[in-house]
């Protein structure tokens, strides 16, 4: 079995987020190329600096028009909003792996959070209640076929059982209808006006080029896998679980074991000194000759903000044993007692989780305020404090922000250098 160094292992991975070497151009066609190495784009509400998928976006090809986005999702929907690792923007192309989970949520074999003994018993419940509420069901599909697409106020709510639920969608019944009818694929997000969703049949927002191919689950599975695995660049099975279409890859160890057999992908492990990371690794077959680049010295590293959410980053655990960096957000912790900041947002520098920096977007004043920089131990020089500053003025960029004020707790040696 090949054995690859730590540094190599991050290095790879870093590479295949599209966070080293040259930056996609700030087009269309080159956000699409992001998207698909990436294979999803995580939506959140959360809106402190830009939405978390135009922020990801931003990390990997720098300043850009969020029109290209909008283009590529309403216009000529080479993308659409779907679920894979959560609420995200999904590759068209890949709409055969979709449409199978949307079978399976239909079918009640399996629900979002995975295709388990609970998964099942959630769709259950779901079907049960969706049974229930026919008369809703049949209404709005209706409207939305003779006038759509329609946002969820347009809809009168028709319920005879309201939905129950601890969280906030306890009692919203128009806006489960909907999103259980997206899950099983009998409607499609077709735009957005004013923050709301627009809805459509997905038959008929659909482009006539979608693929269609109706592939077996194996084939399925094996195929998630692998958009999964050359997105981490070098991951364990569990890893490649958590990742993409996270907890739905069915008999994953089948699927593996199968793409191993046929050369897709081969197994190595990882050592980090004297030690071994835990587990087999994978590399994809396809990345071999980058990865013999990358331990030739063939390397060419960027320094860049991260999303709370980026896809680098999502899974907590690996990243703490990737960079050694422990991340978790502050959102839902008291002000005083946050060590980070409300939207701390990661570092990148070279193949190193350096600092955190926590910004605020003031739209109607057009700055970009600095809150709070923290910099991780052994990362306090002023060469790292340079580079972020550049890749600070670049968000700033992005944004169309008029001035950056460092108003926040900042470490002595980098204020000089932030606000030069």
């Amino acid at each position: 079995m090949r054995s690859i160094s730590a540094t190599t292992a991050r290095r790879l991975a870093i590479t295949r987020q599209r966070l080293a070497g040259e930056s996609a151009k700030p087009t269309p066609d080159g956000i699409l190329d992001v998207a698909k190495d990436l294979g999803f784009l995580q939506l959140d509400p959360t809106n402190v600096v830009a939405p978390s998928h135009q922020l990801v976006v931003f990390s990997r090809v720098g300043p850009y028009q969020p029109k290209h986005l909008e283009t590529l999702l309403w216009d000529e929907r080479r993308l659409f909003e779907s679920w894979a690792h959560a609420a995200s923007i999904v590759v068209t192309e890949h709409y055969p792996i979709y449409r199978w989970m949307m079978r399976r949520v239909a079918t009640g074999t399996g629900f979002w959070h995975g295709f388990t003994a609970s998964g099942e018993r959630q769709a259950q419940r779901v079907l049960a209640w969706m049974k229930a509420n026919d008369a809703l069901r049949r209404s709005m599909l209706r409207q939305i076929r003779e006038g759509g697409p329609l946002p969820s106020r347009a809809f009168e709510d028709q319920s005879t059982g309201a939905w129950r639920s601890s969280g906030w969608n306890n009692g919203r019944n128009v806006g489960m209808m909907l999103f259980y009818l997206q899950m099983m694929g009998q409607l499609m997000v077709a735009g957005r006006r004013g923050g709301q969703k627009l809805w459509d049949l997905s038959e008929r927002w659909l482009p006539d080029w979608t693929p269609t191919t109706r592939l077996g689950e194996p084939a399925i599975v094996r195929w998630a896998a692998e958009i999964s695995l050359r997105a981490l660049g070098v991951a364990t099975a569990t890893d490649i679980r958590d990742h993409f279409i996270r907890w739905k890859y069915v008999n994953l160890p089948a699927a593996l074991a199968f793409l191993e057999k046929q050369g897709q992908i081969v197994p190595v492990s990882v050592r980090d000194g004297d030690n071994a990371w835990p587990g087999t690794w994978y590399v994809h077959a396809d990345d071999l000759a980058l990865l013999d680049r990358i331990e030739a010295g063939d390397w060419s590293p960027r320094t860049t903000l991260l999303s709370p959410f980026d896809n680098l980053i999502i899974d907590r655990k690996r990243t703490r044993l990737l960079f050694g960096f422990d991340y978790a957000m502050e959102i839902y912790v008291p002000a005083a007692k946050r060590r980070f900041g409300y939207y701390a947002m990661p570092v990148l520098h070279e193949d190193r989780l350096v600092a955190r920096v926590d910004p605020t977007m003031n739209r109607e004043a057009r700055r970009l305020s600095i809150g709070r920089v923290s910099v991780e131990s052994g990362r306090d020089d002023p060469q790292v404090a340079a580079a972020t500053r550049e890749a600070i003025v670049g968000l700033a960029t992005h944004l169309g922000v008029g001035a950056i004020d460092y108003d926040g707790v900042v470490p002595p040696r980098w204020r000089r250098a932030l606000s030069a």
